[in-house]
């Protein structure tokens, strides 16, 4: 199995590190044949407070057949974030995931995304809760059902709202991935 991170510039690398992380226990320590495999616009890409990090691949080599799932990130406006998540590359790769059924993950404002490029129109989803709800009426605006809960999953996509979130986002992707047995062995193994 492998799954796409996608990292647009202005990441935030907390929300990217935990699918590293929670598939690496699952692949070293639980027997999953899984692989996270980074992606960017750019081959070096700088996150939410200037942390440089460098990708596996370039969007333009991924055949999205090659994946069992994507996970997005969310970011800082102030740092771009909107710059890539927007762009036309990334709304095609998302649409060409979801159109093929495999699971979207996405934490926080990466929500914002997936309704840009129309995957959510007219289904329930989240995203960043606080500052007075600001990003989520940006997502209704999208024609999203807004949801104020933590994790919101809707067929095949996962939505958060905020960066504490990151952890249960990659285990409920984990758990779509094997199942819920699977993702409980490492969720308990981790502390969780």
């Amino acid at each position: 199995m492998k799954i796409l991170l996608f990292l647009a510039k202005g990441f935030e690398t907390m929300e990217a590190s935990v699918f590293i992380d929670v598939f690496g226990w699952a692949r070293t320590d639980h027997g999953c044949d899984v692989d996270v495999v980074t992606c960017g616009l750019n081959k070096t890409v700088i996150s939410t407070f200037n942390v440089p990090v460098t990708v596996d691949v370039l969007l333009d080599e991924v055949d999205i057949h090659d994946y069992d799932a994507l996970a997005i990130p969310g970011g800082f406006e102030e740092y771009g974030f909107y710059e890539e998540a927007y762009s036309d590359k990334v709304s095609n790769m998302i649409r060409e995931f979801n159109r093929l059924k495999k699971p979207i993950a996405s934490v926080c404002v990466a929500a914002l995304a997936l309704a840009h490029s129309k995957i959510l129109t007219g289904k329930k989803a989240t995203t960043y809760h606080l500052n007075n709800g600001h990003r989520q009426k940006q997502l209704a605006e999208y024609g999203v059902e807004v949801i104020n809960e933590p994790i919101v999953n809707t067929e095949n996509i996962i939505t958060s709202y905020c960066p504490q979130t990151a952890p249960g986002v990659a285990f409920k992707l984990l758990e779509m991935l094997t199942d819920e047995t699977k993702m409980n062995e490492v969720k308990t193994a981790m502390g969780f």
